[in-house]
């Protein structure tokens, strides 16, 4: 996904750093990710969330908020307030640019923020929250005995995640203070939370508070036994797919026409973990897939193999030129399943020259009152299959440098 520096201004006038996220292909919506307390625009749940949602044609700007990363401003003089008036700030910038957002994903304190800043966001149709605390004041469970030194002197040292982080009494008061049911309850946007049942840092039951302050629709998902960062590889891909899989329902993500020379559209394959082999494949804005290879060739086994998917394009395509032709014919096949196998196999095997060719082999099971001669037929009408006609002729690959 091509990224870009984005700056604006925050609530104090000072500029903040964010990073916009853009698809590869055509832009159909906006998203804005607010990341967790203290944490930054870059952790890896959000750039995997980022990338999922890319692949969409959904861009995503993820920002520091004031005083965090690579934004400026003293994080001392913040609070839950300011971190709201952030974000708002954020919307305007993207709708300064015409990318006005229509998705708000909050992570921890972020999704708090978010679900404060949501009602006064017009343009936004849906909001997914990951591990956020009902009440805000949650967070100051972590500061342990700093509390009483912040009381007395104003403002102290927090180790948070083994990193100090200056905190003021404001902030303190501020989150004390907040109350986020009424906005929950007013938002009139479709709600997404995402939970780990095991979150040491934020407990599930924020995650019902704010599921039955919200009103309709809503979605709750189990996020299982991720931790409070979703800092397992495993777990950001499946809090990507999920946000992706819902986020469609509720967005307008009408694809612009196919480019001419291919009516189907454009399918893109692109890495999904440069360490590895997988990738994510995607076709348009609500087909999605997952190629790898097996832990034997050092792949992490989470999708099908190139391979398999060309398997899978021959069963499918057989199986839908058999159903077409029964249905036309009115022949009784209640049902039809193709299993496909694939192996090299030397061509002098196959009656050729002593080199190695690649065998498909179907095996085509028809279910249904069919008698001898409409078996037969169906037969000989899969190998009219077009995908079977490709892999057979052979096809032209041309190659270019975007």
């Amino acid at each position: 996904m091509p990224t870009t520096r984005f700056t604006f201004a925050g609530h104090a006038g000072t500029d903040l750093a964010a990073r916009l996220d853009m698809p590869e292909g055509p832009h159909l919506a906006t998203a804005l990710f607010a990341h967790c307390f203290t944490c930054g625009k870059d952790i890896a749940a959000a750039r995997r969330i980022a990338g999922r949602l890319s692949e969409m044609g959904i861009a995503v700007l993820r920002f520091d908020f004031t005083g965090l990363g690579h934004s400026a401003g003293e994080f001392e003089n913040t609070s839950f307030s300011t971190n709201v008036a952030d974000l708002q700030a954020a919307a305007e910038a993207l709708e300064a640019k015409g990318m006005a957002p229509t998705l708000l994903i909050g992570h921890s304190l972020g999704g708090a923020a978010v679900l404060k800043a949501a009602p006064t966001i017009a343009s936004a149709r849906a909001v997914v929250t990951i591990g956020a605390p009902f009440d805000p004041g949650h967070v100051t469970h972590n500061f342990g005995a700093a509390l009483s030194e912040i009381a007395e002197k104003g403002a102290a040292d927090v180790n948070l995640g083994g990193r100090p982080i200056r905190i003021g009494q404001g902030f303190i008061d501020d989150v004390k203070a907040e109350n986020l049911g009424p906005a929950i309850a007013n938002m009139h946007k479709a709600l997404l939370v995402l939970h780990a049942p095991r979150d040491e840092v934020v407990g599930l039951e924020n995650a019902t508070e704010i599921f039955l302050a919200a009103k309709h629709p809503k979605s709750f998902v189990t996020l299982d036994d991720a931790d409070h960062l979703v800092s397992r590889s495993d777990d950001a891909e499946y809090a990507a797919s999920v946000i992706a899989a819902w986020a469609g329902k509720y967005l307008d993500l009408a694809p612009p026409a196919p480019p001419i020379g291919a009516p189907e559209g454009v399918t893109r394959v692109s890495e999904a973990d440069p360490d590895g082999f997988l990738q994510d494949v995607q076709a348009g804005p609500f087909h999605h897939a997952i190629a790898d290879e097996p832990l034997a060739y050092g792949g992490t086994n989470k999708g099908l193999t190139p391979y398999q998917f060309i398997a899978a394009g021959l069963g499918a395509c057989t199986s839908m030129t058999i159903r077409m032709y029964a249905r036309r014919k009115g022949w009784p096949l209640s049902h039809v399943a193709v299993d496909v196998l694939h192996n090299k196999v030397h061509a002098q095997d196959a009656g050729g020259q002593a080199e190695k060719i690649d065998r498909f082999i179907r095996r085509i099971t028809l279910a249904g009152p069919l008698d001898a001669d409409q078996t037969a037929r169906l037969l000989e009408i899969a190998n009219k299959c077009p995908v079977h006609r490709t892999l057979e002729s052979g096809a032209e690959v041309v190659t270019e440098l975007a």
